[in-house]
């Protein structure tokens, strides 16, 4: 990614299915002033290579974490990568695809994830869709939190300069 495009707005929603499946997909928002990323597209090796790197990137992220479900770790896995704009050449958002399996068990499971605490540099938003028999019942986020839809969709924000935990827990039953 070039120096002068800016991340300004991230979005991830993380569906979780009663077989333990969890299918993420995070979008971030960028302003590009130079038409990085517009000008790419017609470079089709390199727009291609700037996808794996991306991907890599991403990757060695979650790398980083401890994700475990009823404690036992899961390692999440970038499956794919896509670059689209929001409206203007300059506004460029990139999705990533991730993918990761953990054991349920009947009654309460617990999903944590540990990583390295930072400063937001942008605004975020996650949404969890627990579907199936799943239910959410609780979480530690850092921030506050919004059950909605009979504990099926857990919503928080997270503003930009807020200081992240390091730590996250989530409750939910099946």
């Amino acid at each position: 990614m070039n120096d002068t495009v800016r991340p300004i707005y991230a979005q991830g929603i993380f569906i979780v299915c009663s077989d333990g499946s969890i299918t993420q997909e995070v979008i971030f928002d960028y302003l590009d002033r130079d038409l990085y990323y517009w000008n790419l597209l017609s470079r089709e090796d390199e727009f291609e290579e700037e996808l794996d790197k991306l991907s890599l990137n991403m990757q060695s992220f979650l790398d980083e974490e401890v994700i475990k479900i009823n404690g036992k770790r899961v390692f999440p896995k970038v499956v794919d990568v896509d670059v689209g704009f929001r409206g203007s050449e300059d506004r460029p958002y990139i999705t990533f695809y991730i993918m990761f399996k953990g054991d349920l068990r009947r009654g309460v499971n617990v999903y944590e994830d540990t990583y390295e605490s930072e400063v937001s540099e942008y605004d975020y938003t996650v949404t969890w869709v627990f579907t199936g028999g799943l239910t959410v019942l609780r979480a530690y986020l850092g921030v506050n939190y919004d059950i909605l839809a009979d504990g099926k969709l857990l919503i928080f924000s997270v503003p930009k300069g807020f200081t992240t935990p390091g730590y996250e827990k989530i409750e939910f039953k099946l």
